[in-house]
C-alpha cells in the first residue's frame, strides 16, 4: 500500500485552501512556518494563480489571490457536486458559488450551512485531495464551531450522513464506514493501530465545538512542537492569540500577517 494515492469518499473533508490579497507574502509566511513549497496549478496562459503547497512532494493545501475575509476553508468530498449542492439547499444551506469546473482537477462549489459556516464541495477528478495529512506541517483536522450543535448535525447528517456518537465523547463527528474505507486503501493498519479506542473511533472525520460568536470551520495543522512553531509564526509576522493544553494536545491559535486565523496542534500522548 506504500505510495497509494489518498482518496476521499463522499462526506469526508478532503482539502483546505486560503485566499489572500498578498499572495507572495502568504507563501513566505506559510512556507516558513510549515516548510511548504509551491507550484502554480494554473496553465501558463491562464489568468490568476492557484498555488499548490507541497510537503515533501505531497499536496498539502493551497493559496490563491483574493480577499482574505473567509480565512481558511475546508472542502468536503462529494461524488456529484451538482446533486450535493441541491441537497444542501433542500436542507437549509446556501449555495454562494454554484458548482463549476476547476480545470481538470475537479468541480467545486462554495456553500454556507444554516448558521453561516462556510465550506466548499469538491468533486475530484485529477486532484483527489490532500496527500500529506496528520504529520508536522500538514493539515490535521477540520473543526466546526457551531451556535446550535443539534441544528448543525441535523443539516450535515441530511447532506453527508454524519453522526455524533456519545460513546466517543463530545465533539467527535463520524461518517460510518470511513475506517473500513481507510483500511482498504491508504491506511491498512488503522484498525490494529486503534484497537485501544472505542468502537467507531476510526470513522471520525471532523470535530464539533461550541462557537463563541459565529459559526465557522476551524482548520488545524499538526506541528512537532507548539511553542517552537508559535515562536516561528511570530518571527514571520504572525500573532499568537491564544494557547491551550488538553489531555492529548498542545495548541495555539495563530493569525497570519493578513489576519487569517488557524490552529496549530502538537500531539502529546498521556504518560
Amino acid at each position: 500500500m506504500a505510495g497509494m494515492t489518498r482518496t476521499y469518499p463522499q462526506g469526508v473533508p478532503c482539502w483546505v485552501d486560503l485566499n489572500q490579497s498578498d499572495l507572495d507574502g502568504a507563501m513566505r509566511f506559510y512556507g516558513g512556518l510549515f516548510g511548504w513549497s509551491f507550484s502554480n496549478a494554473m496553465p501558463p496562459d491562464a489568468p490568476g494563480a492557484y498555488m499548490i503547497a507541497t510537503l515533501d512532494g505531497q499536496d498539502a493545501a493551497a493559496l490563491a489571490p483574493g480577499g482574505g475575509s473567509d480565512g481558511w476553508v475546508s472542502y468536503i468530498a462529494c461524488d456529484d457536486a451538482d446533486q450535493t449542492a441541491a441537497a444542501i439547499a433542500r436542507a437549509g444551506g446556501t449555495i454562494v458559488d454554484p458548482p463549476e469546473d476547476a480545470g481538470p482537477g475537479g468541480r467545486a462549489a462554495t456553500c454556507l450551512d444554516p448558521q453561516g459556516a462556510r465550506f466548499r464541495l469538491w468533486q475530484a477528478r485529477r486532484r483527489p485531495g490532500a496527500q500529506a495529512v496528520n504529520e508536522p506541517g500538514a493539515w490535521n483536522f477540520s473543526d466546526l464551531a457551531t451556535l446550535d450543535a443539534e441544528q448543525a448535525m441535523r443539516f450535515y447528517r441530511d447532506v453527508f450522513g454524519w453522526v455524533v456518537s456519545p460513546e466517543l465523547g463530545a465533539g467527535m463527528v463520524r461518517l460510518p464506514g470511513y475506517g473500513d474505507f481507510l483500511a482498504s486503501g491508504p491506511d491498512p493498519d488503522i484498525h490494529r493501530r486503534q484497537e485501544f479506542a472505542p468502537e467507531g473511533f476510526d470513522d471520525v472525520i471532523a470535530g464539533l465545538s461550541a462557537a463563541d460568536s459565529e459559526a465557522r470551520w476551524w482548520i488545524r495543522f499538526a506541528v512537532a512542537d507548539r511553542d517552537e512553531s508559535a515562536d516561528r509564526a511570530r518571527s514571520l509576522g504572525g500573532m499568537v492569540t491564544s494557547v491551550t493544553d488538553t489531555e492529548w494536545t498542545r495548541e495555539a491559535v495563530i493569525e497570519d500577517p493578513q489576519g487569517a486565523a488557524f490552529i496549530i496542534s502538537q500531539l502529546v500522548v498521556p504518560g
